[in-house]
């Protein structure tokens, strides 16, 4: 894979099975190089295989979420078709295909779309704009004024002054009626069968800015009164999804006891919320996959869900009574995101180390689209191995290694260690482009699921707690053992590696876990320290979300600055000799970019190698969801940057 095949991507998505069961409606994403732009078209395929799927709307702008209407007639979607910079809004079309219907005009992107039982109303969730934005001249604006601290998104924006709020539109056409209101957060939507009363989660209590419990409301339809909470403080609830009898509720949980992080868990409440239940406390696995995941899906007595299992992602059903233990039903090595299943009938998206996302029915994966072969078969596309590595504790960790491309016995490659974000999270078995990109430019690549990530047990997950008040040993401990681990073993098992060719990478916590590196041992060539966490003290209060992170650390910041600054990778600049790049986004609020330019001003203060690129425009998701051209150029300088450095095929 070469930097530009960027532009040869395409993926499936977000399946949904039609009322009767025959089809299934589904998203086909490219890129679109001229435009530099990401296009989507709804598409439609038989469930049974009958024929072949076809492309249902235009696509010439970006359309998403494809939505039944409960009676089969209609498919509602968002799409963003018209002029240059149009948000997205909510249309609808025939089920049997003709012209397509606007039916918002929101200034910000419809972000969720749920139908009314009788199929008359459509229910979604969207930004409500302050009316200052009606003053398009940023320098006559009046200023912005915030109180709450969750006042700004990564890839969205200032959002203190926007919030998101829950609105139903008529099918016959009207303006959208609001019905929630106030300076508070809502997500999710499931209507309850009778029609009357739609279930949110949302952030609504006095201090829900800093204390983040997400709760389940019931708002009436009617605007009759105001969202009544359904569930306290024991735990965030999300996702909720009514049963087909209206008796009880699905949702999503995490404790709230102030630590972090927590396995999320599928559990079941009744209507009224009363006597909740949890059901998957015995898998001890993360199942609130992160971006990938969608509310619990009803299937008759029992729920669909997937969970994150060792570097893959499977589906699983369990018994809504709690009556029997959770069951896997698609399993493999391979990361599925995206599900719909109606009257046992399963669609499902996933991906390969060496295929796209495409479209499968059934828990036998008979699979229905081929968007992606004509990349994936025009490439030879490397394929990860799984190891074993064992760590100073003797604590085995999930890695892979990549042979590069043309990979020759008895010739030595250099090789580059990349470290995933998160830290909650994991690296999985689906197509990754990073590491087709490095193994084609000749380098063998190592990743692997270090402990403090997900995907694990709940102990792998919280094994890097701290430093604060006994919580743990904090990041840049078990988790550095561990990935030095990877590299030892693989260097111990694939003599191919140049152990005197050794680069790392990594973005998020895997920049802070590159920078750690680099100020604790000079084994690496050359780093590439990317949207990294350089300084916890400064990272506390310019990042949009980062504070949180007090409940794995232990404490926040001003109760112990030492314990931030002991665990900050930039505390150890001066023992940096590596050369690194510092690679960041001028646009990103996650780690906002005083982080990259905080560790190469000090980098640069003390004479050391050091360089750095910002991107503009781009947020925290350059490497995943950026402008195609500035993916391609990021791309582009990483490998000029190591191929200085670990010179590949010599």
């Amino acid at each position: 894979m070469l930097p530009e095949d960027i532009y040869e991507l395409v993926n499936a998505g977000d399946p949904r099975i039609s009322p009767d069961g025959s089809r299934i409606a589904f998203v086909v994403t490219a890129v679109d190089r001229e435009s530099n732009e990401y296009r989507g078209a709804i598409w439609v395929a038989p469930l049974d295989g009958s024929a072949k799927p076809r492309q249902f709307t235009s696509g010439e702008r970006r359309d998403s979420t494809p939505r039944w209407s409960p009676d089969g007639n209609w498919l509602a979607f968002a799409s963003n078709r018209g002029e240059d910079k149009t948000p997205m809004n909510l249309y609808v079309i025939p089920a049997e295909g003709g012209e397509s219907r606007k039916l918002t005009d929101q200034k910000e992107s419809v972000e969720e779309i749920a139908w009314a039982p009788d199929s008359k109303r459509v229910a979604f969730l969207a930004r409500l704009r302050d009316e200052a934005y009606a003053e398009e001249d940023d320098k006559k604006r009046a200023p912005r004024r915030f109180t709450r601290v969750f006042h700004k998104l990564d890839s969205v924006g200032f959002t203190g002054d926007r919030r998101k709020h829950l609105f139903v539109v008529e099918l016959d056409g009207g303006d959208p009626r609001q019905l929630t209101s106030g300076d508070f957060e809502h997500a999710g939507a499931t209507w309850s069968p009778d029609g009357k009363r739609i279930v949110i989660d949302g952030l609504r209590d006095e201090r829900w800015d800093v204390e983040l419990v997400n709760r389940l409301y019931s708002v009436d339809v009617d605007g009759s009164s105001e969202p009544k909470a359904l569930t306290g403080d024991d735990g965030s609830y999300g996702d909720p999804s009514f049963s087909p009898d209206g008796s009880r509720i699905a949702y999503r949980w995490t404790p709230e006891d102030g630590t972090y992080p927590h396995h999320s868990q599928l559990g079941v409440m009744n209507a009224d919320g009363s006597d909740p239940k949890l059901l998957t406390t015995s898998l001890d696995l993360q199942c609130g996959p992160y971006p990938d995941s969608r509310e619990p899906v009803w299937d008759g007595d029992r729920l669909v869900f997937t969970v994150e299992d060792g570097g893959n992602l499977h589906v699983y059903t369990v018994a809504a009574d709690a009556s029997s233990e959770p069951e896997r039903i698609v399993d493999g090595e391979r990361v599925i995101t995206a599900f719909d299943m109606r009257d046992g009938k399963l669609a499902y998206v996933a991906s390969t180390h060496t295929t796209m996302r495409e479209l499968y029915v059934g828990t036998d994966g008979q699979r229905v689209t081929n968007v992606g072969d004509a990349y994936t078969q025009s490439r030879e596309l490397a394929k990860p191995e799984r190891f074993t590595a064992v760590s100073a504790d003797d604590y085995e960790v999930d890695a892979w290694i990549v042979r590069p491309a043309g990979f020759e016995p008895g010739k030595r490659y250099p090789a580059v260690l990349t470290i995933h974000g998160g830290p909650f999270a994991q690296y999985g078995t689906g197509f990754f482009d990073e590491v087709q990109v490095y193994a084609a430019a000749g380098y063998v690549v190592l990743f692997s699921n270090p402990r403090g990530g997900s995907g694990y047990s709940e102990e792998h997950g919280r094994a890097i707690r701290g430093p604060m008040n006994d919580a743990g040993p904090g990041w840049g401990t078990r988790d550095y053992e561990d990935v030095m681990a990877v590299v030892d073993t693989a260097l111990a098992n694939f003599d191919f590696i140049d152990p005197e060719r050794l680069g790392v990478i990594g973005g998020s916590y895997g920049g802070f876990m590159t920078s750690w590196i680099i100020g604790h041992t000079n084994r690496f060539k050359a780093a590439i320290s990317e949207r990294a966490v350089n300084n916890l003290v400064s990272m506390f209060g310019s990042s949009d979300l980062f504070w949180i992170f007090q409940r794995q650390f232990g404490g926040p910041m001003w109760e112990n600055v030492d314990a931030y600054l002991e665990r900050s990778p930039s505390t150890y600049a001066q023992q940096m000799d590596t050369p690194v790049l510092v690679l960041h986004s001028e646009q990103d609020l996650r780690c906002n970019i005083e982080q990259g330019e905080h560790l190469f001003t000090l980098l640069r203060l003390l004479g050391k190698d050091v360089e750095m690129v910002r991107f503009p425009a781009e947020s925290h998701e350059l490497s995943r969801g950026g402008s195609p051209i500035h993916r391609v150029v990021r791309f582009e300088t990483i490998l000029e940057y190591f191929g200085r450095y670990l010179a590949p095929g010599t």
